[in-house]
């Protein structure tokens, strides 16, 4: 019965005023009692996080906690795609007819990924595309996959359905419903990459460092535009951070990239570990 239930509860929830309140308690310096808890709860590793933990002041300080230098290696080689997160490979795979996976069963297209702008979508077509989900155990902040130059953003507003396994399974288009906040990369090797970052429940909201947007504000309006003065940024360099747990989505043009050995469906991924590689044919 409880199965059965959830999936219709979901749809009802209130999701983005939950998601702001949960940000606000989150924010608050009353959590920062919750902050061992939520440590021994998750089995959170603290050895490598940058600062003591009774430095952190509230639970999203914790929460978007920065690591000690050098405990995430960066994959080297201009034609290596590193991982921009720690998380789950929840899909992978070709692009096909503009369409991509979600969960067996269900679809969605670039185009909706992308808030309907076909002539970025179909910079992709015939690419390949991974989803990676970041849970609330794994390090939240996200890094360039690759060396490029920032061209663009868009920000998305819309749902915030959870995207764990039960979201997934049960709202169909649910990564082209939630609130997105995307940033488009041209490269010297790998191409045209969309780094597409995805709002759910509970996340207070998703920020960039190369500017001011942001997600899960009230009575938001569709934004895009160019990024001011095209930086270029190296692989591995931070360019944003969740509060609370998403999933993070690339995009890839056709031919640029072929998956590294091990890199599959169900496989944990460590922050700037090698993803994938540019075919030799390219």
């Amino acid at each position: 019965m409880r199965n059965k239930l959830l999936p219709g509860l979901i749809h009802r929830l209130p999701q983005n005023a939950m998601s702001r309140t949960m940000g606000k308690i989150t924010a608050s310096k009353f959590s920062r009692l919750a902050i061992q808890r939520y440590i021994r709860h998750y089995k959170i590793d603290t050895s490598i996080v940058e600062k003591p933990v009774k430095e952190y002041h509230t639970l999203k300080e914790f929460f978007t906690r920065r690591l000690k230098p050098g405990t995430r290696p960066i994959a080297q080689g201009a034609d290596v795609v590193a991982s921009p997160v720690d998380g789950t490979i929840s899909h992978l795979g070709d692009i096909c007819e503009g369409t991509l996976i979600q969960a067996k069963g269900k679809s969605y297209s670039v185009a909706e990924l992308l808030g309907g702008c076909a002539h970025e979508a179909e910079r992709y077509y015939g690419g390949k595309f991974i989803t990676i989900y970041l849970s609330p155990r794994d390090y939240h902040r996200i890094h360039m996959p690759v060396t490029g130059d920032l061209m663009g953003y868009s920000y998305l507003p819309g749902r915030l359905y959870p995207v764990n396994q039960l979201g997934v399974e049960h709202v169909d288009r649910l990564f082209a419903r939630n609130e997105r906040l995307v940033t488009y990369i041209r490269t010297d090797h790998q191409g045209a990459v969309a780094v597409v970052k995805v709002g759910a429940l509970f996340v207070g909201s998703v920020k960039v460092v190369y500017n001011t947007a942001t997600t899960n504000i009230k009575h938001a309006q569709q934004m895009e535009g160019p990024i001011k003065g095209t930086p270029r940024y190296e692989k591995g360099a931070e360019l944003g951070w969740f509060e609370f747990g998403s999933t993070v989505i690339l995009l890839f043009e056709s031919g640029q990239v072929e998956w590294a050995p091990g890199v599959e469906a169900g496989a944990s991924l460590l922050m700037g570990q090698k993803l994938a590689t540019i075919p030799a044919t390219s």
